[in-house]
């Protein structure tokens, strides 16, 4: 049972990503006491599964409560994500493919309460994102809006009427595998405009020999990988091949912000994510008006913002760190 003072009391919020987990033991107020981190799968493991997967986030929570300077049994509650659905009732994950050996459901908040002690609630890591910025960041004050972050893939949160909306099966917001058509391919909008996509696309054209910029640019960092310091680096040098593939990409996800506006006329869509992190307006200014050239109500088009995230990486574990003291409270989502 909930003691009434809980709400007073921290919470650990936990942001489970595909490399490496961010906890952060948040105050009553939404101020960060301390933070931790840890990898994701430790080094040499070929097939961790989900439950070592859990004792990594349970050491990160553990080094987030040293860093606050508080015993564990301190804490009111803890709040986690996870990149797949997520049944937040009782905690299972259906499955979190960017991770392996995590295929099938795993009950992810049973576990990591017995590990710590404490209550665990858990939900999709996009969710989260969005309700942290919803409350906390560019969205607060908004009723209605959508968070659209751009990653390896794209995810997407929906707030109505205040309350993040999760679905019949707890997918709601999976924007980035709403199908569109391409060149005469027809596959979900992450194909075309996500991060992944776009690194997909440069690697393809190095190999074919027409960017010999980007070529220039992995030669001298010994790494292959097109990341997003990647592709901010070959449009600084004016790499034409890198403008024309992003230019593709923000296309493709401007029509997927006028479709689901055409459909819901929300106040709000906040980017974030890696790759609008580290290009930010240079990439969102682009997007915003290929957007507003769709809507189909252009009267008064600009009242619905298209702006940036503000909490950056604290996102998802302060979305997690709502998540707990909503639970805690009794504020049952929908």
């Amino acid at each position: 049972m909930t003691k009434r003072n809980d709400n007073d009391r921290p919470v650990i919020g936990i942001d489970l990503g595909g490399t490496k987990i961010l906890a952060a033991a948040v105050d009553a107020k939404g101020n960060i006491l301390g933070r931790s981190k840890a990898r994701s799968v430790p080094k040499g493991a070929k097939d961790p599964g989900p439950e070592l997967v859990a004792e990594r986030m349970a050491e990160a929570v553990r080094g987030a409560a040293e860093k606050a300077g508080l015993e564990l049994s301190k804490f009111a509650a803890v709040g986690a994500s996870a990149p797949g659905p997520v049944d937040i009732f009782t905690g299972r994950v259906m499955g979190a493919v960017n991770l392996p050996s995590w295929e099938k459901p795993y009950d992810l908040g049973p576990d990591l309460s017995e590990k710590l002690g404490l209550p665990v609630f858990v939900d999709n890591d996009v969710n989260l994102g969005t309700l942290g910025e919803a409350e906390m960041g560019a969205g607060k004050g908004v009723a209605d809006l959508l968070g659209i972050f751009v990653g390896t893939g794209i995810g997407g949160g929906v707030v109505l009427n205040g309350k993040l909306r999760r679905g019949s099966r707890w997918s709601a917001g999976e924007i980035g595998h709403m199908m569109m058509s391409c060149e005469g391919r027809d596959a979900d909008v992450e194909f075309f405009a996500s991060r992944g996509a776009i690194s997909r696309n440069m690697s393809e054209a190095v190999t074919r020999g027409e960017s010999p910029i980007v070529k220039e640019i992995l030669r001298k960092r010994g790494d292959d990988r097109i990341t997003s310091g990647v592709i901010r680096k070959a449009l600084k040098q004016g790499d034409p091949v890198t403008r024309r593939i992003l230019h593709d990409a923000q296309n493709g996800l401007g029509l997927l912000i006028a479709s689901v506006v055409n459909l819901l006329d929300p106040d709000m869509i906040i980017l974030g994510g890696g790759l609008v992190e580290s290009l930010g307006d240079s990439y969102i200014d682009p997007v915003r008006d290929i957007a507003y050239a769709n809507f189909f109500l252009r009267h008064d088009r600009e009242k619905i913002r298209i702006v940036r995230a503000a909490l950056g990486d604290d996102a998802v574990v302060l979305g997690a760190s709502v998540l707990a003291r909503q639970m805690l409270a009794g504020q049952v989502p929908e």
